[in-house]
């Protein structure tokens, strides 16, 4: 018919290097996309590696070194892909604009064991995605096993669990990581003594922390604000309300350390505290917050909770 034209769609198909295809998203996937899968039996970091899942790279830091990996690649992770962090910078992503999606499902997810007190991943080139990975603390205090140290990372969808101790600091962020985005952050902690926070900020501004579920003895707080004041600030829950649970008798969910962050606390965030006490308004602490009602605090089992009583707005 005259006028016609071929129909288009967003999906097209791309030879990998050694006959492999894959069809992908181009918006989703623009440039090279590599393999990292510790477990496959011909698993190797080496040059003929990372190009499908029968080759992959073994460890994700080789991935994000090689010389051909390069600003808008996508690195997956496959299922039962295992690392131990056993030094600072095991992992460093000091490429930008990169994303690294982990596939599978719970204890199957690419997993990532702090086995010393130094071991971390670190993001620290600026524009990336980390997607559906585990983190685990295989050592008693390991501090910020998850480390944000420059500008426009999304974190979506991943989980942090104490396996050996406690973590001090699971998620923490470097002075500059600004516009950070935590989306569906998981927190398993221990019960025991020994945690400061589940995510700590630090003078990173228009940061969005939302859709999480945190439990741990928190000492200080399971999000906190410390070091440099961090502007603008909004943590908050979606369709289905963010938690938190502390096991501290401290009872601070939510606390400004440095005293000057601002931002937006709320809303639908629910609260679980420690101590049947005089303990709801210190739940959240940061005199320069504006806070979002509803949100909901509880100190008693089998007690419903009540809006924080925060002092409200006035006409």
């Amino acid at each position: 018919m005259a006028g016609s034209a071929t129909q288009r769609t967003a999906l097209f198909s791309r030879q990998q290097p050694g006959g492999f295809w894959n069809t992908a998203d181009i918006k989703d996937q623009p440039n090279n996309i590599w393999v990292v899968g510790s477990t496959a039996t011909h698993a190797a970091d080496a040059a003929g590696n990372g190009r499908n899942p029968d080759r992959p790279f073994a460890t994700l830091d080789y991935a994000v070194s090689h010389p051909l990996v390069a600003v808008g690649d996508t690195i997956y992770l496959l299922p039962g892909h295992a690392e131990n962090l056993a030094l600072d910078s095991t992992v460093d992503v000091d490429v930008s604009n990169l994303q690294i999606i982990g596939l599978g499902w719970g204890g199957c997810r690419p997993t990532f064991t702090a086995t010393a007190i130094a071991g971390d991943f670190k993001l620290a080139a600026s524009c990336g995605i980390l997607q559906n990975v585990l983190f685990l603390g295989g050592i008693d205090a390991t501090t910020g096993i998850l480390e944000v140290s420059s500008a426009d990372w999304q974190i979506l969808n991943c989980e942090y669990r104490d396996s050996v101790g406690e973590a001090t600091d699971a998620l923490i962020t470097v002075d500059g990581a600004d516009r950070l985005l935590i989306d569906g952050w998981k927190h398993i902690g221990a019960a025991a003594a020994g945690a400061n926070s589940a995510i700590a900020l630090d003078g990173s501004d228009d940061c969005i922390i939302r859709n999480f579920n945190l439990y741990g003895n928190f000492a200080v707080g399971a999000i906190d604000f410390r070091t440099t004041a961090s502007a603008r600030a909004q943590i908050y829950g979606g369709a289905y309300n963010s938690k938190i649970w502390t096991a501290n008798a401290a009872d601070i969910a939510i606390v400004d350390t440095i005293t000057t962050s601002t931002g937006f606390i709320g809303p639908n965030i629910d609260i679980m505290l420690a101590d049947n006490a005089a303990n709801i308004t210190e739940a959240c602490t940061g005199a320069t917050f504006q806070y979002v009602q509803p949100i909901n605090i509880c100190n008693l089992a089998g007690e419903s909770t009540l809006f924080t009583n925060i002092t409200a707005s006035t006409d």
